[in-house]
């Protein structure tokens, strides 16, 4: 590629960024002239906007050096990389925690490694299963901004009295399948009208099914994606197009509404059980606050109960873009997100867990998520799983990315576990 070629499209980036961040909403005051102003792109709209946006003013109340000027941009990793490759980025991204090898590998990244240490930020701080996938290639690339673990939500007006409770409900796969054969309806005509469970719903965990039968996508240098354990996942997955039919599966999910919506499967009773994430309850509350439910840590297989209490894990975090203009000022901001009364403030007001070590007791006294001891107790578990580093990713209809592993650098492809 020529120099010109190079310019043109790094002038094409600054045209079409310019473009996308004038049709967002900016969700501060303008900027004052006489503080540094520190420009933070944010994929948040609505209740989770405003929760932010009270983090925001209140740091720029706490102090007359810097003005944060919070903006919610749609798409914001690809405007972020865009902005980045034109050289004139944000000073602050608010991206996925499955971006950060991505954006590190593309050189799209601020090492904060050296800001973090000073600011006393550090492993110690954080729970280990937040912090380790923030650290690539021996560098720090971001930190939290709200974490996630993920558990199985449960309708108990669509299961049996005998299951309708966490103490009672199945706890084993093989037990999950037998509700589910149970307790699903089929129309006269074969259609599906309601589903126990459907390992496609909603579908934004599909690298996670391997380890919850005790796999690994990738043991540290080999891809292992043919492992025994991940083969008997994927057969069981199958078995789901087999019960239902896959043709029928897929005419079904056609007619799902958003997740972000009243029509959301799960709010609708067309499944009566759904994998996700502890932000599930704050939408449950928002779009259809009738609907009762609970939550557990999602089954493990019969003959492998070392596995009891797994959960994959993530999380929204906060990067300096690779080029950003205020560097310091942006990270003084970011260390102010990680303070632990703003971070519970903001994580409550999410209706998620916290990603930091000590939490006080107020915090799951009054969060809104009655579950969120649970959420917590399954962040913090050693059985934890977190996505491999440096894979692709695919946006979902609902505006969140699934995992897709690919792209390790190095990694050799294991057959069946033999190098």
């Amino acid at each position: 590629m020529t120099t010109r070629e190079v310019l043109g499209l790094s002038a094409a980036a600054v045209v079409m960024i310019c473009a996308a961040v004038g049709g967002d909403r900016a969700t501060t005051r303008q900027a004052r002239t006489n503080r540094v102003t520190v420009t933070y792109w944010e994929k948040w709209t609505g209740d989770e906007a405003k929760e932010m946006r009270k983090v925001v003013d209140a740091f720029n109340a706490s102090q007359d050096r810097i003005f944060v000027q919070y903006l919610s941009i749609s798409g914001v990793d690809t405007k972020t990389m865009l902005a980045t490759a034109g050289g004139n980025p944000p000073d602050v991204a608010g991206i996925w925690q499955e971006q950060v090898a991505q954006f590190a590998d593309a050189k799209a990244l601020t090492d904060l490694s050296e800001l973090a240490q000073a600011k006393s930020l550090g492993p110690a701080y954080y729970i280990k299963g937040y912090w380790d996938p923030l650290n690539y290639r021996g560098k720090l690339w971001a930190l939290p901004s709200t974490p996630a673990s993920i558990a199985l939500h449960v309708r108990p007006d669509l299961v049996p009295p005998d299951v309708a409770t966490p103490e009672t409900f199945p706890k084993t796969i093989e037990g999950l399948d037998k509700l589910v054969d149970k307790i699903s309806k089929k129309k006269s005509n074969g259609d599906l009208e309601m589903a126990g469970f459907l390992p496609s719903d909603p579908g934004w965990w599909n690298w996670a099914w391997g380890p919850y039968f005790g796999g690994k996508v990738f043991d540290g240098e080999n891809l292992t994606i043919d492992a025994p354990e991940n083969i008997r996942a994927y057969k069981w997955i199958a078995s789901y197009a087999k019960r239902f039919g896959a043709k029928e599966v897929q005419s079904f999910q056609s007619g799902f509404g958003t997740f972000a919506s009243p029509q959301d499967p799960f709010m609708q009773g067309k499944v009566a059980t759904e994998i996700n994430g502890v932000w599930k309850g704050s939408y449950i509350r928002v779009y259809k606050s009738n609907v009762k439910w609970f939550a557990v840590p999602f089954p493990y297989p019969e003959d492998r109960p070392d596995l009891e209490g797994h959960s994959c894990l993530s999380q929204d975090v906060l990067a300096i873009p690779r080029g950003a203009k205020h560097v310091k000022e942006a990270f003084e901001f970011i260390s102010f997100v990680q303070r632990q009364d703003v971070m519970e403030g903001l994580c409550q007001g999410h209706g998620k867990n916290s990603p930091l070590q000590h939490v006080s007791e107020a915090f799951f006294n009054t969060n809104q998520n009655k579950f969120i001891r649970l959420f917590d107790r399954l962040a913090r578990s050693p059985k934890a799983i977190l996505p491999p580093p440096d894979r692709h990713l695919e946006p979902t209809s609902g505006g969140n990315r699934r995992c897709i592993p690919g792209g390790v650098h190095g990694a050799k492809i294991s057959r069946a576990g033999a190098s």
